[in-house]
């Protein structure tokens, strides 16, 4: 298959004319970096769920989780207004000031979503809980298909690669649910496959959010910032009512008072990988981006793996099966992702972006110039002392639980979790290069 003649811009192909088809070279370099974008997404992904490990050491999952969407909330806000500035959002949403609403309720959806991992990850533990959360892909695809005519007017092969990638991840996630009743009692096992999946369920719903804002022209550091308002609303509420009320929640806070630093930075890595997986759902599309940046469960088992030692001592069968299966998820995201978008696909994803647009009355122009990377017209925007007050901000309130916080009380491996951390690290400095090189990070 001729790669030039297959590929379109993948997330905004609506407000794309002849003559950005015709530049080759630039589409090719924009899904290459939706692409990189979704596997830095996953590594990120994947090490933000590591201070989760916390819940087994006492902590209840519920303050977990909450700790968690602080960190989020304050790396939400502070990133975009480092990278581009609160003048810039306020801009993006003054184009679509419809998406203010899409992108609380994505954000409410997400804080349901990542209590029911802390309860999984407590009852099943990481390396098996993780792939099943990632079933989300699969009903990304569906949505995708649906609602945004995402491999409508594809050719046979394309729809093979990501329905069979489909079946394959579906085939990976159900040898991990049958070797998750030899790593617990069988009611704890029953207990945590479910709420994996209903978190996959609810994630995977998020994207139409997702989607809905990116055929418009937003740029995810703008969505991200509302999407959050969302998070930390419905996160505070669900803490409240599992806590029994305010005054236990605030016991429970401050006796976790020398731990929350890690669940803190936990929701602060976690804001970064979910924001190279938006850009991933910008240039790729979801029925190919949300699968790369799926490859976090790969990154999970390494981090359950070898940093917290689970499966250790386990039985042999039950390690060729976690093995096997997320090896098995992994091979069918690849597929997923490799399943390159038609000329033909990209008129269908082109009609849902125009209904959109003549829907809400967003400018044709900024959706067109956001779609191929670039900002429209002459828009330049300055740093003001308000973006610097947020970042001070947020900094202040993590360096002030850092100082008083303690290493966790649960057997860790160091050096892998060193080593681990550098590979995240490197991964994310290309990344973030590459696409601010490209795009600018619009």
């Amino acid at each position: 298959m001729d790669f030039v003649s297959a590929v379109a811009v993948p997330d905004d192909p609506a407000i794309v004319n002849p003559g950005d088809l015709a530049d080759a070279r630039r589409l090719r370099t924009l899904q290459t970096i939706g692409m990189v974008c979704g596997l830095t997404a996953g590594a990120w992904l994947g090490a933000a769920e590591a201070p989760t490990k916390l819940v087994t050491s006492g902590l209840a999952p519920v303050v977990v989780s909450l700790a968690m969407v602080i960190g989020v909330f304050l790396a939400r806000w502070s990133l975009p207004a480092l990278i581009q500035g609160t003048s810039y959002i306020a801009a993006d949403f003054r184009q679509a000031p419809h998406l203010i609403v899409w992108a609380v309720l994505a954000g409410c959806l997400w804080a349901v979503a990542n209590t029911l991992t802390i309860f999984a990850v407590r009852d099943v533990g990481l390396s098996i809980a993780f792939p099943l959360w990632n079933s989300n892909s699969l009903l990304g695809i569906l949505w995708g298909i649906l609602f945004f005519g995402e491999l409508r007017g594809a050719d046979w092969r394309r729809w093979f690669g990501v329905l069979g990638g489909a079946l394959l991840m579906f085939g990976g996630a159900t040898a991990l649910a049958i070797a998750s009743a030899g790593q617990a009692s069988p009611g704890n096992a029953l207990r945590g496959v479910a709420a994996a999946l209903a978190a996959g369920v609810m994630w995977g719903t998020m994207y139409i959010p997702y989607r809905k804002a990116y055929l418009t022209g937003m740029n995810p550091l703008s969505f991200i910032t509302f999407f959050t308002v969302g998070e930390l609303g419905m996160m505070s509420v669900l803490a409240i009512a599992l806590s029994g009320g305010v005054t236990p929640l605030v016991h429970q806070l401050a006796a976790a008072r020398h731990v929350l630093f890690w669940l803190l930075a936990g929701g602060v890595v976690w804001v970064v990988g979910d924001l190279f997986q938006q850009y991933a759902v910008k240039y790729a599309g979801i029925t190919r981006g949300i699968p790369l940046s799926n490859t976090n469960q790969l990154w999970g088992l390494l981090w359950g793996v070898l940093v917290f030692g689970e499966l250790r001592g386990g039985a042999h069968d039950i390690l060729v099966k976690v093995i096997a299966g997320s090896v098995v998820m992994a091979l069918g995201a690849g597929v997923i992702a490799l399943s390159s978008v038609s000329r033909t696909e990209h008129a269908r994803w082109r009609d849902a972006a125009l209904r959109e647009g003549e829907r809400y009355g967003v400018d044709a122009e900024y959706t067109r110039a956001r779609g191929i990377g670039r900002e429209p017209g002459a828009m330049k925007f300055r740093r003001t002392w308000l973006d610097w007050l947020v970042v001070a901000a947020a900094t202040a309130v993590l360096v002030g639980f850092a100082i008083i916080a303690e290493p966790p009380q649960i057997a860790l491996d160091w050096g892998w979790a060193a080593a681990l951390s550098i590979v995240t690290l490197g991964v994310l400095a290309g990344c973030a290069v590459a696409l601010w090189r490209t795009t600018r990070f619009s």
